[in-house]
């Protein structure tokens, strides 16, 4: 039996190591050392936020206590005073007693916690590392955190493999990724919000907003000794930008060596400058210059930073603490090396995120709303269960049920192949995104399930690429069965 319980304890005070309980924001891997100590996952610092979760195996209990701590620690330990190990005592033998008495086993079920909380079993949560262990140790995946959600509660939340091979470090659940692409949704909600709001109507010409995109020409002829231009038959939309359908390209000219060295305002009038590609809504071709204007156009109708609004209308009210462009100094310690198959493709070696600018760390370096964003497997699952729920979180609404519709479905149209919302990747009854380093995020509304998968890799030798849909099927076998059903999200299969 494992049972998860999070216990907000009020006797803990300040004289206990200067721990004061508080809000769950980081999962770390406890195991107790003796009856009356503890050893920490790793350094806290003050004003940090932390959970232990303390593990008994065998049939007893595992056990996650919230601290927010109000000192530093050098010792990496924790004494519990003999006050608080009675009560704890006497706390498991109660619960167990009650658990006996009741006949049940209560494999993998959380009795108290709150949506990061996360209701985790031998049974699931072993065989959804299992399945990729034989990718790590074939050297075709560095390492992955996989994570699968309803709409309310973290089903499972799994760490395999290395954030750093030569260093031997283990991959952590709460390690730091580049999600890339990933923004894309998250800039795509942005400006939704404010279509919501009744600032932005999608079939508006962008010139609307950025007087610089009048008189834009489009390329009807081209070769190596000449270019035809000609006007469009209709400026682009906003609803163009979010779709992959303006004719802009991917990048301008002026847009390199990495994506990031240019102001979104600079960067999206090299865009203006650049020919359109085709006819808008006649074709689908992939287009960061799309999702970067539709970002710049967010600044000049929120009359604020583009990286601001989303700070203040999503990353903060949803609680994704670990969504930046720009990591901290701590943030990084916490970032997965990116990998990329070896010359002889038998095995991987470490790279750079290329299209950034290192230091990542650096505030000179430019948001890419297209594509600039870090998070973590927790992060992006908030942000996908908000969606998931048709626009709410927690009792709070962030968009409107008919915004969620119109992104999450096909935009794209009928003579073009690919599906592609309003700045989501439509797969049949699903839709997600994913990042150029291979992350991938997928929600699935029938089966009521979020699927989140966290890798860093350029490119995979062997079979490492088939490691999401392993992750995939596992997950919908062991948690599909949840589908269309009534079920209390405290309940794992």
């Amino acid at each position: 039996m494992l049972i998860s319980l999070n216990v907000h304890d009020p006797v803990v005070s300040s004289t206990d190591n200067g721990l004061t309980t508080g809000l769950l924001n980081y999962m770390g891997d406890c195991r107790p050392r003796e009856e009356s100590s503890w050893t920490l996952p790793r350094e806290i610092t003050t004003g940090e936020e932390t959970v232990l979760p303390f593990t008994f195996r065998e049939g007893v209990i595992s056990l996650n206590l919230r601290f927010h701590d109000t000192h530093s620690f050098e010792d990496h330990s924790m004494l519990m005073s003999k006050k608080h190990e009675r009560f704890f005592v006497l706390f498991f033998r109660a619960l167990l007693a009650g658990t006996m008495l009741a006949g049940t086993m209560l494999a993998g079920t959380t009795l108290v916690g709150s949506p990061r909380s996360v209701a985790k079993s031998a049974g699931p949560s072993g065989r959804l590392a299992a399945t990729l262990q034989p990718l790590i140790d074939e050297h075709a995946l560095a390492g992955a955190v996989t994570l699968v959600a309803d709409r309310e509660r973290i089903l499972s939340l799994d760490a395999v493999g290395f954030s750093d091979i030569a260093a031997d470090r283990p991959m952590a659940s709460d390690a730091l990724f580049w999600i890339a692409s990933q923004s894309k949704p998250m800039t795509a909600t942005a400006l939704m919000m404010l279509v919501d709001d009744g600032k932005v109507r999608l079939d508006d010409p962008v010139e609307k907003y950025l007087p610089e995109f009048k008189g834009q020409w489009l390329v009807r002829e081209q070769d190596d000794r000449h270019m035809l231009l000609v006007p469009p038959e209709h400026p682009i939309t906003v609803r163009n930008l979010l779709s992959h359908t303006s004719g802009l390209p991917f990048k301008s000219a002026m847009e390199g060596p990495t994506l990031d060295l240019l102001p979104l305002r600079d960067a999206v009038r090299s865009h203006a400058m650049t020919p359109l590609q085709f006819e808008p809504d006649e074709k689908y071709r992939y287009s960061n210059a799309g999702l970067n204007t539709a970002g710049r156009i967010i600044e000049l109708v929120s009359q604020m930073p583009y990286e601001t609004f989303l700070q203040e209308r999503i990353f903060v009210p949803l609680g994704m603490t670990d969504t930046t462009f720009w990591p901290s100094t701590r943030q990084l310690t916490r970032l997965a090396k990116s990998y990329k198959p070896n010359v002889e493709k038998t095995g991987l070696q470490e790279t750079l995120i290329t299209q950034l600018r290192y230091p990542l760390d650096d505030h000179a370096r430019y948001p890419i709303p297209a594509g600039g964003l870090f998070s973590t497997a927790a992060d992006v699952c908030r942000f996908c269960q908000m969606i998931l729920a048709g626009g709410q979180f927690q009792g709070r609404r962030y968009l409107s049920a008919a915004a969620v519709q119109q992104m999450t479905s096909r935009q794209t149209g009928p003579n073009i192949k690919t599906a592609y919302g309003l700045g989501w990747r439509i797969e049949g009854n699903a839709f997600g995104h994913r990042g150029a380093y291979a992350t991938a995020m997928q929600i699935l509304p029938e089966q009521g399930l979020v699927l989140v998968y966290m890798v860093q890799h350029a490119g995979f030798p062997k079979n490492g690429k088939q490691g999401y849909a392993i992750f995939r099927k596992t997950a919908l076998e062991l948690f599909g069965s949840l589908s269309n059903k009534k079920v209390h999200p405290q309940t794992i299969p």
